[in-house]
């Protein structure tokens, strides 16, 4: 299924149904009382966050929602029949935008926002009658309905951001560290889209890692891709920054780490300044071991070293993954209770 993050869409409430007049008309019933009953409410346009949907390709070919308008009232005190709702399932992670500003956030499951009620339904005369108006006349017209136009934006939930040059390996990664299975090629690029993968730590606990189109110097004037999918990485807790030791392009891994980093500054101070656990990859080249060395001392911080296609490195990885996880989950806790 082809992958979209951003849509607009147009949404319109139903109209409410309007009240009547009526009164009682039985035989030998001459002084029959007012039974004009209210109209039903319009429809709503409701988006519900689904766990089970992962783009907003749906929306994309749909992009006018529109509810029903409710029934009038009838006689004998009927009420008219009020519009189904119309629900609109979203992945988790949907962002709405209108008018300038955000309008709602659905982050978890089953979350719901109502982005155009619908019109309240008209009251009939049997609601007017009181003792000293026992035959009333007056009715009300049901409510209009309302329209907006919005834009939809996606930003996938995940616990760890997953960064890197193009072809620095972060695609193999995933498919070893998860049940993912991205598109894995020996050029740049390969990474078209986001890609999701849930990471265990054979405990039972779980976390979810997220991988997105390399980020390539000069990202932040446009070139390549990745800073178009940098909103799936910004609701992340920390990110796990993946360099290659060896470049077959022959260029400095400590640089390259410097790019990234420089690139995602530019793009969002504050994404930049999430936490970062650095990882060096394809350690199963010839030379890596002393890549690795010279690498850990330029840069000046601790370096998980692995091997993504050997498979070597990947235990001391993810338990690393989670012990960060765990730091920065106390952190926020810690920052809520004061």
């Amino acid at each position: 299924m082809e992958f979209v993050d951003e849509t607009m869409v147009t949404v319109r409430s139903g109209r409410g149904g309007n009240g009547i007049v009526a009164f009682r008309r039985e035989r030998n019933v001459p002084f029959g009382g007012p039974t004009g009953g209210d109209g039903g409410n319009g429809g709503s346009v409701i988006f519900i966050a689904d766990r089970n949907a992962d783009t907003l390709l749906p929306l994309a070919r749909t992009q006018n929602y529109a509810a029903g308008s409710g029934e009038s009232g009838k006689g004998n005190n009927r009420r008219g029949a009020s519009a189904p709702d119309v629900v609109v399932p979203v992945p988790l992670g949907t962002v709405f935008h209108g008018g300038g500003e955000m309008l709602a956030d659905l982050s978890y499951d089953g979350a719901a926002w109502t982005a155009v009620a619908g019109g309240r339904g008209g009251r009939g005369n049997a609601s007017f009658a009181a003792a000293t108006n026992r035959s009333p006349r007056e009715f009300t017209y049901g409510a209009e309905g309302c329209e907006r136009r919005l834009r939809l934006e996606l930003k996938l939930i995940a616990d760890v951001g997953l960064l890197g040059l193009p072809n620095a390996g972060k695609s193999t990664l995933l498919s070893r560290l998860s049940a993912a299975r991205p598109r894995i090629a020996d050029y740049p690029f390969t990474t078209l889209q986001p890609q999701l993968g849930i990471v265990p730590d054979g405990n039972g606990r779980e976390l979810t890692l997220a991988d997105i189109p390399g980020i390539m110097e000069g990202a932040a004037g446009g070139a390549g891709m990745g800073l178009k999918f940098l909103r799936h990485v910004e609701r992340c807790g920390f990110l796990l920054h993946l360099v290659e030791m060896l470049p077959l392009d022959g260029s400095d891994p400590a640089e390259n780490y410097a790019v990234v980093n420089r690139e995602l500054a530019l793009h969002s101070p504050l994404l930049a300044a999430k936490p970062q656990l650095l990882a060096a990859n394809k350690l199963d080249l010839a030379g890596a071991d002393k890549a690795l060395a010279e690498f850990a001392g330029a840069v000046g911080r601790p370096v998980v070293g692995l091997s993504a296609v050997a498979g070597t490195g990947l235990r001391e990885l993810v338990r690393a993954m989670f012990a960060l996880r765990d730091e920065v989950r106390a952190g926020r806790a810690r920052e809520a209770a004061t």
